[in-house]
């Protein structure tokens, strides 16, 4: 069933695109979808999608699976596939099946194209050798990527030609092997050194046990992988390891997504918080100051703190008054938390204020990462402690934060006047800095 996912983020609000167009512009997308995505009720919204970025000039290539559909025909003929997902042996009856399987799903992906009005083509760009024996046991038609023409696809992508890729390729002599579609949207997304390879799945992102991961360096996932892969589902680990690789290869970003989601795609490219899993070549967080232009930003952030009465309500007014106390935590240039530090020089004192994290990005150590941060600046304007105010979270300061429960005596006086119109009784806790 597809799901709906319009109450979460708005997609098609253009104010939230247009930060990303300059970034994107011209550059090149892999879009690796699985074979039973494309038979999917919601696939003609996935290439509604891919319009989209279309029309925002953004590249894209199409690689598609079979395995599903392998699966389904080998069933109504009666046969035993050797291979379903292209990685193990092929026999001369499971690559008949699997060639009849790409070439249907090859002309449903470029049908659904052309009724969105885009150019497409499926082109003999992917170059296979034979996996050859391993172990002693000859692969026969199951092949490897050997060489992507680089040249035929540049020149199809300019002229705004959507390539359209199965997982088959084509050695010297006109034999064709089946090939990985993961291995595909790899060779092919390195080749053209593509700014993001998307694998759009049947799951919601990839799991590690019974955890989602939403976001992950890729160097972690490594290790995640190659100590624990029985955690990793056993459809996911393939996306797993081509993940890896891509981000190895230069790729600076790898996302994994639900395909039945509707609006997804978007969703993963044009929001902050996206939908899937998203993995990383290198280190994408930073804390910054924040500017005028982030106002809107810190309010959006904190709206579900303050109507919750977790954190005070801020007016625009006061936050642009004071913006130059405020920092921000951005995760691929996307606000994702924000912080303040409020400064009494006469007391020797500083306050934190506002800490928010979003509740897509929890649980991951940002919240710690900026508590030191403020300390740290504290340090640098030469301030002695670091006070706070909670009315829910102190326990979180306390454990995670080495705050320590004071009174409302340790306040300014211009702060304590502020603490006894509020009429909040918040907890008083503070850290003193060495």
């Amino acid at each position: 069933m597809t799901e709906d996912i319009s109450g979460l983020v708005k997609p098609t609000d253009l104010r939230g695109i247009l930060q990303y167009i300059p970034r994107f512009r011209d550059k090149v997308f892999i879009l690796a979808v699985d074979g039973a995505v494309v038979t999917d009720e919601n696939f003609p919204n996935l290439l509604l999608d891919v319009a989209v970025l279309r029309s925002l000039n953004i590249r894209v290539v199409m690689v598609h699976g079979a395995s599903a559909q392998v699966r389904e025909m080998a069933v109504r003929q009666g046969a035993t596939p050797t291979n379903l997902d292209g990685t193990g042996i092929t026999d001369s009856a499971t690559l008949q099946i699997a060639l009849a399987a790409s070439n249907r799903l090859t002309h449903e992906v470029i049908e659904g194209l052309s009724a969105n009005d885009l150019r497409a083509v499926s082109p003999n760009a992917i170059t296979a050798h034979p996996m050859g024996i391993i172990d002693g046991v000859d692969q026969q038609f199951t092949g490897k990527v050997e060489k992507v023409d680089v040249e035929f696809l540049k020149n199809l992508l300019e002229d705004g030609i959507v390539p359209v890729l199965p997982p088959l390729g084509f050695d010297g002599e006109g034999r064709t092997y089946r090939v990985n579609s993961d291995g595909v949207a790899l060779a092919v997304g390195s080749a053209l050194k593509a700014a993001k390879v998307i694998f759009v799945t049947e799951a919601d992102g990839l799991k590690f046990g019974d955890q989602l991961i939403r976001q992950i360096l890729v160097a972690d996932l490594e290790k995640m992988v190659t100590a624990d892969r029985a955690k990793f589902p056993a459809e996911a680990v393939s996306k797993a390891l081509h993940a890896v690789a891509a981000c190895k290869a230069g790729i600076p970003r790898v996302h994994v997504i639900n395909g039945r989601v509707d609006e997804g795609l978007l969703a993963e490219v044009f929001s902050n918080e996206g939908i899937g899993t998203l993995i990383y070549a290198n280190e994408y967080q930073q804390i910054r100051r924040a500017l005028k232009k982030d106002v809107r930003h810190i309010q959006h952030l904190i709206q579900q703190s303050v109507a919750t009465a977790e954190l005070v309500k801020r007016t625009r007014a006061s936050i642009e008054k004071q913006i130059g106390d405020y920092y921000i935590f951005e995760i691929d240039r996307n606000p994702v938390a924000c912080i303040a530090l409020h400064t009494y020089p006469e007391q020797s004192k500083g306050e934190l204020a506002c800490l928010y994290v979003g509740p897509l990005h929890e649980n991951q150590g940002i919240g710690r990462k900026l508590i030191a941060f403020i300390e740290n600046k504290a340090r640098e304007l030469g301030l002695k402690e670091v006070i706070t105010l909670s009315t829910q979270a102190f326990t979180y300061f306390q454990s995670k934060g080495g705050f320590i429960e004071g009174t409302p005596d340790d306040l300014p006086p211009v702060r304590r006047e502020k603490y006894d119109q509020s009429g909040r009784k918040s907890k008083v806790l503070i850290k003193k800095l060495t």
